[in-house]
């Protein structure tokens, strides 16, 4: 014997004629949403949650056409599950296998251009480092945390045209900085 809830499923499903999908498909998506998600778990499927949703998300535009009650629906969406299933085992197939990369067995003797690079720029902070506490302050809140300019007045007290100036001031100075930088690292 169905339990009550169980009950009131079916009838919706035995009463469709007229009914919006939207209550259709919730009756649907109570009723098997669980055994479709159980079904993709239990056949390997990576992240079976997604897969559930993309098999309600193809039931949907198919509701209007559904024939056999709430039978016809449950075999619909496993057959729209078993698809999508399929099609996971087929992606997967596809993909390249993977070496992982292990720094013990690299032979290169020399170091590759995106370590020069990182070393030449050393990063926001080592960049930062040669400026003043008010300039290294206003470029962190105008670049970094990406502030207006009556943003970082209001956060360092100061009118805007002074924010305007500390913030001029400090990419002059950065630019002297990278540019004594790089002529340093080229001679």
């Amino acid at each position: 014997m169905l339990s009550t809830w169980a009950q009131e499923e079916t009838d919706i499903f035995e009463n469709a004629a007229g009914t919006d999908p939207a209550v259709l498909f919730g009756a649907a998506y109570r009723s098997f949403a669980g055994p479709v998600q159980g079904y993709l778990r239990a056949r390997g499927v990576d992240d079976p949650e997604a897969v559930t949703q993309d098999v309600f998300l193809a039931f949907y535009p198919k509701i209007s056409g559904l024939t056999g009650g709430l039978q016809g629906a449950k075999s619909l969406i496993f057959s729209i599950a078993h698809a999508r299933m399929v099609d996971y085992y087929r992606r997967l197939e596809r993909r390249p296998q993977l070496s992982p990369y292990d720094p013990q067995h690299d032979a290169r003797t020399t170091p590759s251009a995106e370590d020069h690079a990182v070393e030449l720029a050393g990063g926001a902070a080592d960049m930062l480092a040669g400026l003043s506490d008010e300039h290294q302050e206003v470029l962190a809140l105008r670049v970094v945390a990406d502030l207006s300019i009556e943003q970082v007045a209001a956060t360092m007290g100061k009118s805007t045209g002074a924010i305007k100036q500390l913030q001029r001031r400090a990419l002059q100075n950065l630019k002297a900085q990278t540019l004594t930088r790089n002529q340093a690292n080229h001679e």
